[in-house]
Formats: C-alpha cells, sequence, structure tokens
C-alpha cells in the first residue's frame, strides 16, 4: 500500500478560518472576482501583520476581531461617503462589506444582547453605572465577532441607568 502524499508546505496547524480565506482567494483568482480578491487579499495581510506583531498564530476568535473591525471601517466609510454624496464609492464599499459579512457569525439582535448583558450584570452582581467597568470586558470577550461593541456600550449603559 502506498503512503499517502501531502503537499509539502501545508500547516496543519492553521485555524479552520485562515484555510477558508486562502481556499476563498484561490477561488477568486480563479474565478476572476476582483472585489473578493482584493478583500480577501486585505484581510490576510492584516491577519499576517497582527501575527508579526503578536509573534504568534492568531486563532479563529482573533481572526473575527480583525474581519469585524474591517467590517466596521467599510460600515463607517458607507455612511462617509454617503453624507459626501458618492454612491460611486457606498457601493465599493457595500459590495466589500457583504463579502466580510460571509466570514462573520450571524449578528445578534438587540433584544439577544440585552438578554445577555442582564445576565452578565446579575453574575458580577452589578447595581449601578459604576459598575459598568465589571460588566463591559466579561459581555464583550462572550460576545466577540457576534455583536458590535458600540451596541453593546449602548444596551449596557442603558441597563445600568
Amino acid at each position: 500500500m502506498e503512503a499517502e502524499s501531502y503537499p509539502k508546505n501545508q500547516d496543519f496547524h492553521e485555524p479552520p478560518l485562515k484555510q477558508k480565506l486562502a481556499e476563498d482567494l484561490k477561488q477568486a483568482l480563479k474565478g476572476g472576482d476582483k472585489v473578493r480578491r482584493s478583500v480577501v487579499r486585505l484581510v490576510m495581510a492584516a491577519v499576517k501583520n497582527a501575527e508579526i506583531a503578536r509573534q504568534a498564530t492568531l486563532d479563529d476568535t482573533d481572526i473575527l476581531g480583525i474581519i469585524t473591525k474591517e467590517a466596521r471601517q467599510r460600515r463607517e466609510s458607507i455612511e462617509a461617503f454617503k453624507q459626501g454624496n458618492r454612491q460611486d464609492l457606498v457601493a465599493q464599499e457595500e459590495a466589500e462589506l457583504a463579502i466580510l459579512q460571509q466570514y462573520l457569525p450571524q449578528q445578534m439582535s438587540r433584544d439577544e444582547i440585552i438578554v445577555e448583558a442582564r445576565r452578565v450584570i446579575e453574575e458580577v452582581g452589578a447595581l449601578g453605572a459604576g459598575d459598568k467597568k465589571k460588566v463591559m470586558p466579561k459581555l464583550i470577550a462572550q460576545l466577540k465577532g457576534r455583536a458590535d461593541g458600540r451596541e453593546i456600550n449602548t444596551v449596557v449603559t442603558e441597563l445600568l441607568a
């Protein structure tokens, strides 16, 4: 029986999300999808830069954080371009945002964030606005990638008021 041959440069310890990005880049290159190609390359470059800065391989949670940051930048750009009446740039940013969102988990609704926030507030025994520092780190860690930090902050502020 012949031994299976594996690609020589394959790293079997890469996070699944990093592998998916690499596969999607290959597909975009083959299919001529310029927008997907540029977005995936941008994310992969950001991941690589973060790994160099940290001197460690990022896990899926860290990669999701990078993709979330890129998506947030697109949303901010879309708003700015709408105010500047630049529909051409709005369309480009929306196309890039749509691709980024395919890598993110389903975003939580405001009601789901409220439920989680109430649970954490009860868990840490927070009583008022002064206890926000106890709630936020724990809640953000639990909802990372699934909810926008600003939305979490708004909900916690309202619940502790």
